[in-house]
């Protein structure tokens, strides 16, 4: 198991690791900031830098088979160092906090749009929802003036956690109709903004709503009888 140092700080950029296991291109760490793809949220890239000042590059953080294994994906040329070396794991930082800020972003989304999500995604440069919804009710200035008002407004992310029963007696509290909650070790890690959102979620997430920084809606389309796709981008 790999103790995943960005589910308690997600503003961690750094960290001292052992290597586990090597499978291939594939290295497992005793503990991590490196966040593994998952939730719609790509994989953290970044590099393990080795005692003698030898930078790996990280290329993709992907999900490993045991619960709580992280596989960092290294370059086509990278080495990878042997079990037991002592690294210093350091992502992407400018990268992760945008992907941070877009996170954030979909659950003030997820509350603008008062219908089940069907389905979102999130890069550097942009991220959407899917919601079953009819299309006509999805204007874009309406959208974008709430956003920024939730965003401006400054708000704690406060991070929680549910117990399995809880989750099970308040099942609205799943938003997102294609991605359930894991359950089976006896609670779900939740991200709050007060008066705004509640929802299981194991992504990275900001501080205050108000690091989010402008939105704009980029488009908005259909992508099927129960999609209808927002896009949302930073407004710099």
């Amino acid at each position: 198991m790999t103790e995943l140092v960005f589910r308690n700080d997600a503003y961690a950029r750094l960290c001292e690791a052992r290597v586990l296991r090597v499978v291939g291109r594939q290295v497992l760490l005793d503990r991590t900031v490196f966040y593994p793809a998952g939730g719609g949220q790509p994989g953290d890239t970044g590099e393990l830098v080795t005692p003698e000042d030898l930078r790996l590059r990280v290329i993709d953080t992907v999900k490993g088979e045991a619960p709580d294994e992280v596989m960092h994906v290294l370059a086509d040329d990278a080495q990878a160092p042997p079990p037991g070396t002592i690294v210093t794991a350091a992502i992407d930082w400018p990268r992760r906090h945008r992907l941070m800020r877009f996170h954030t972003a979909l659950h003030l989304l997820c509350a603008v749009v008062q219908a089940p999500v069907s389905g979102g995604r999130m890069a550097p440069e942009k991220a959407h929802l899917d919601f079953d919804i009819e299309m006509d009710k999805l204007v874009a200035t309406e959208i974008e003036d709430r956003l920024n008002a939730l965003v401006a407004a400054d708000t704690p992310v406060e991070i929680g956690h549910i117990s399995d029963e809880e989750l099970d007696a308040k099942p609205d509290l799943v938003k997102t109709m294609s991605v359930q909650p894991p359950r089976g070790q006896g609670r779900v890690r939740t991200v709050r903004i007060p008066g705004v959102d509640l929802q299981p979620c194991g992504g990275t997430h900001l501080a205050r709503t108000g690091e989010i920084g402008p939105l704009k809606v980029l488009r908005i389309r259909s992508e099927g009888k129960r999609n209808k796709r927002v896009t949302i981008a930073f407004a710099e």
